[in-house]
């Protein structure tokens, strides 16, 4: 549920800005996929450890903090979850290629990987240090 609503929600964002000619706007975008984000970890962290992409459930494993035998059904729910937000999404906006809502690479494919590789290398680097650190703290507001 927390991977499809992420989807839904930034992916939506995405598509209409592109239809109404910009109005939601770069930083409207970015906000929607950030607050989406704050949301769902707020909203499901305690059920699922807030694990919304593989790449999160991956890096949890590797650091020993996440049983690697759950990684398969974890990867499956999430993206069982994204592919019914794209779902949703192509059902209420259609499926014409105008209506496509990705990017395109404009470097050639293993720029693209490389660049993908070393930004989701910070992005797990920055999920692993703060979620798996013992120091991190726990319960801000421990009961009296």
């Amino acid at each position: 549920m927390g991977t499809y609503l992420l989807i839904f929600a930034g992916c939506a964002a995405v598509a209409v800005n592109q239809r109404t000619a910009g109005t939601v706007t770069f930083p409207g975008v970015c906000i929607t996929w950030g607050l989406a984000v704050m949301v769902m970890v707020y909203s499901v962290g305690h059920i699922s450890g807030a694990h919304l992409n593989p790449a999160v459930t991956l890096a949890f494993a590797t650091c020993g903090r996440f049983p690697w035998r759950q990684v398969p059904a974890y990867a499956a729910a999430q993206v069982t979850g994204s592919t019914a937000a794209s779902l949703t999404l192509r059902l209420l906006f259609g499926s014409e290629p105008e209506h496509f809502f990705g990017t395109v690479p404009s470097g050639s494919d293993v720029q693209s990987l490389v660049l993908e590789f070393i930004l989701t290398f910070y992005l797990m680097f920055g999920v692993s240090g703060v979620a798996t650190d013992n120091r991190a703290v726990s319960n801000p507001c421990p009961s009296h």
